[in-house]
């Protein structure tokens, strides 16, 4: 019985070294933003489309062959150099300003709007290339259309800037002969960089009946259906929140702790209760701002979250289980944790979502259910599965328990390690 306890510790940690063992490969692109905005306004004849994207998305890909300078070719609109770092692209200013609508024909190629089950075809009407930092507002339509305002293609007064520095906002005309309220919006663009996958897509449809507000995640390969629907809308948003807890490791070790940490059903909601209860609060606070401004308080969030897994963790597996007084404790407890992990997942929507966007509370509360969801469906079913467990074997369950644990204390521990030189840094 021992040696079946011993194997079950041994697979479960094993699956998760697996898990964070997977990788990607490293490219010669560096992708510092990975949100892409797409406002939408409804026209006579069609739709204009407002678009905002890193410019890493428009012109990285496979490597060029290697010229006689011993250099890959340079993408459109950029130039290359090896420096200490590697291979890295800088912005050619003057091939921007010589075709001022080249770039922007490369994303009315690949951002593709159907309609009645027929792609429209775009006509680019303005290009302009911003330094990150620099870009003025892209929250509303107002915003987008003087981001898009009379101007230079490229400010005159910046120096050389680094592709991965910069955001480019197009905006195309699709003429479809008439209105178009409800339409799919996709896009062929595959920069092959690491992170595209997590790609923030909002997209802002300001049909009739009002702004709806749609997210999305990835390179939008699948079409999004956009519709008058405001439930749809908000849908999106849920999605979001689902994706996000599921695929973030460390809220989803979090969740596992106090899982495995509860002991029984009364422990198990109490717990999973208090949590839900801080990060909604916090995420909505850190969302609207009300937290400290400083360049160390993001850094510190990342490392509170860490030590809180290592401490759920260590609490599950040490502590005496069953005392009533230790349960009320442990809801204050993870009441506490979940408002330093609520913090977190407002550092995501703030990716996603400003402050002056439309039908913000919509999106919020949206958000913040998907969340909840995704909590849910971890709790749902490792709880079960070690119910079961338990009744086979109360040496397995122990076993599996205790390298659940063990392995949460390693991975956070290293997380703890590896986030703590940030915080020096901004002191």
């Amino acid at each position: 019985m021992r040696q079946t306890g011993l194997f079950t510790a041994s697979l479960a940690f094993a699956l998760f070294v697996a898990v964070l063992g997977l990788g990607v490969a490293q490219a010669h692109f560096n992708l510092n933003l990975n949100v892409r905005v797409f406002q939408v306004e409804h026209t006579p004849d069609g739709l204009r489309l407002y678009v905002r994207m890193p410019m890493p998305y428009f012109v990285a890909g496979e490597r060029g062959p290697i010229g006689e300078d011993g250099l890959p070719e340079a993408p459109p609109f950029t130039t290359n150099r090896y420096e200490e770092q590697g291979l890295m692209h800088l912005i050619d200013v003057d091939a921007l300003k010589s075709d001022p609508l080249g770039l922007g024909e490369l994303a009315a190629d690949a951002v593709r709007v159907e309609a009645g089950g027929k792609q429209i075809k775009p006509k680019v009407l303005t290009v302009r290339v911003y330094p990150i930092g620099d870009q003025p507002g892209f929250a509303t339509l107002d915003e987008a259309k003087t981001a898009l305002s009379a101007g230079p293609v490229f400010p005159d007064n910046v120096g050389e800037t680094y592709v991965g520095d910069a955001l480019v906002d197009v905006l195309l005309d699709y003429d479809a002969g008439g209105a178009v309220p409800t339409y799919a919006l996709s896009s062929t663009l595959d920069p092959k960089i690491p992170g595209q996958d997590q790609t923030a897509n909002v997209i802002l449809d300001y049909g009739s009946g009002g702004v709806r507000v749609f997210r999305a995640q990835g390179l939008m390969t699948e079409p999004v259906t956009i519709t008058s629907s405001h439930a749809s809308a908000a849908w999106s948003f849920v999605i979001e929140g689902i994706n996000h807890i599921l695929g973030g490791l460390d809220h989803v070790l979090f969740v596992l702790c106090i899982v495995i940490g509860a002991t029984g059903l009364g422990s198990l909601v109490s717990r999973v209760t208090g949590f839900t209860l801080g990060h909604s609060v916090t995420l909505t606070l850190g969302f609207l701002g009300y937290v400290p401004s400083g360049a160390w308080f993001i850094p510190t969030v990342e490392f509170g979250i860490a030590l809180s897994i290592v401490y759920a963790a260590a609490v599950a597996i040490l502590t005496e289980e069953g005392h009533p007084a230790r349960e009320r404790t442990m809801f204050f407890v993870t009441f506490a944790i979940g408002m330093v992990h609520g913090l977190g997942f407002s550092f995501v929507l703030h990716e996603i979502l400003k402050i002056d966007s439309p039908n913000l509370w919509q999106s919020l509360l949206a958000f913040n259910v998907g969340v909840e969801i995704g909590q849910l469906a971890i709790v749902l079913l490792v709880w079960p599965a070690l119910l079961l467990l338990k009744r086979l074997s109360a040496t397995s369950w122990h076993y599996a328990r205790l390298g659940i644990a063990v392995t949460c204390i390693v991975v956070a521990g290293y997380w703890s390690l590896e986030r703590l030189p940030a915080i020096v840094e901004t002191v």
